[in-house]
């Protein structure tokens, strides 16, 4: 979706209380951080206001730490234009915001010895800018879509019946193409590890198991990456370091708070 689309969304038929209530004049406004915060989602509200016929001015950029008062964009425009944005505006502000810092705290707890990564675990309509919250946070973005790489789950191992058989399906497949098996126990990880797997999740195993998988892949073929993944948090990334190459975390994109940013006419 692109911005405009979000905006009719927000928009529907007409913005009937700022068109009864403002008047048509032109005006100017700030837009406030309330938090301390990795800045995201400045690109999307100028555009926002952009289509609206604001002309913005910003005082930081996207991927910026900003503290909490710090004024971080002005537009000048019609009155009522403004207000009907606002709301969209703040909402891409608030929730790609809230990413990017949780992203940074995580990244910043794995102190350069791990890959923070995100997951599929997005909104449907809003995935590419949670991503892109991520990836100004200093996380990867992991895979954006289906297409991107072979990742062999949970369903698709009970449908081919155990890994082995799921590893021999895809054995065709073009070399380019990187292959990640799910794996919930250390006999399915040496299998998919001997039968040419490009990264081995191990799925809900914690630290201790995780490294145990570890050993025995890095044993096997040590450019075999290992992704530690579920229920991690940021608080616990310390316990994946030297024993996980990857941390990928849904929390990033489906549980990070927002940050409160507020918009006055000035």
């Amino acid at each position: 979706m692109d911005i405009a689309t979000y905006l009719e969304e927000d928009i529907g038929r007409g913005d009937i209380t700022t068109l009864l209530t403002v008047p048509d004049t032109v005006g100017v406004a700030e837009i406030v951080c309330e938090e301390d915060c990795v800045v995201a989602g400045l690109a999307e509200a100028t555009e926002v206001f952009r289509i609206v016929g604001g002309d913005v001015e910003t005082f930081c950029v996207d991927g910026e730490r900003v503290s909490a008062g710090t004024r971080i964009l002005t537009v000048t425009g019609s009155l009522r234009g403004l207000i009907t944005g606002e709301r969209t505006a703040l909402n891409f502000l608030m929730q790609m915001s809230g990413i990017a810092t949780a992203t940074r705290r995580a990244v910043e707890l794995a102190e350069g010895k791990i890959i923070v990564a995100a997951t599929r675990k997005t909104t449907p309509g809003f995935g590419e800018f949670q991503k892109k919250a991520v990836a100004l946070g200093g996380g990867d973005t992991h895979r954006p879509a289906l297409d991107s790489m072979i990742m062999i789950k949970d369903n698709h191992i009970k449908a081919c019946g155990s890994v082995m058989n799921a590893m021999m399906k895809v054995s065709d497949a073009p070399f380019f193409i990187k292959k990640e098996v799910e794996v919930t126990s250390l006999q399915d990880a040496v299998v998919a590890a001997e039968m040419g797997a490009d990264i081995i999740m191990p799925d809900n195993m914690g630290p201790v198991a995780t490294g145990e998988v570890r050993d025995h892949v890095k044993a096997i073929n040590p450019r075999i990456l290992i992704e530690a993944s579920g229920n991690i948090r940021p608080e616990n990334i310390p316990d994946y370091i030297g024993k996980a190459d990857i941390v990928s975390m849904g929390y990033l994109t489906h549980s990070t708070p927002s940050v409160q940013f507020s918009m006055d006419i000035i």
